[in-house]
């Protein structure tokens, strides 16, 4: 890759602020998953009476709901990163590659930067 194209995307603002909006937004979400499985394994482990008792009068105990939102916390928390890659990140992308397909002026890239965020 030509040195001259990667100094434009790195020296880019909409390539700045995708590597620290999406780190930022990434880890965020990495944490919450981590907090709600581990929270979960160490009910496992540590609360065996609470994870075993019965929910009301039936059978199912409160260990099958609370894995069940497990998976369903997982499932929504990909689908809330990929709503926001494929509208802000994306359009941040774009951006960069245009900016980086062509030396552009100071101007070229302020015009570039107000239509990324106008489309997210």
């Amino acid at each position: 890759m030509d040195q001259d194209v990667v100094q434009r995307v790195k020296s880019d603002p909409n390539y700045q602020k995708l590597v620290k909006t999406r780190s930022r937004y990434g880890w965020m979400l990495t944490w919450a998953v981590m907090i709600v499985y581990y929270g979960f394994t160490c009910l496992n482990a540590f609360d065996k009476e609470f994870m075993g008792s019965r929910i009301g009068a039936g059978v199912m105990s409160w260990g099958v709901p609370l894995g069940l939102f497990v998976i369903l916390f997982t499932v929504l928390v990909t689908g809330i990163y990929v709503r926001r890659a494929n509208s802000e990140f994306d359009a941040l992308t774009d951006a960069i590659q245009r900016n980086a397909a062509q030396p552009a002026s100071s101007a070229q890239t302020a015009q570039t930067t107000e239509a990324a965020r106008k489309r997210a």
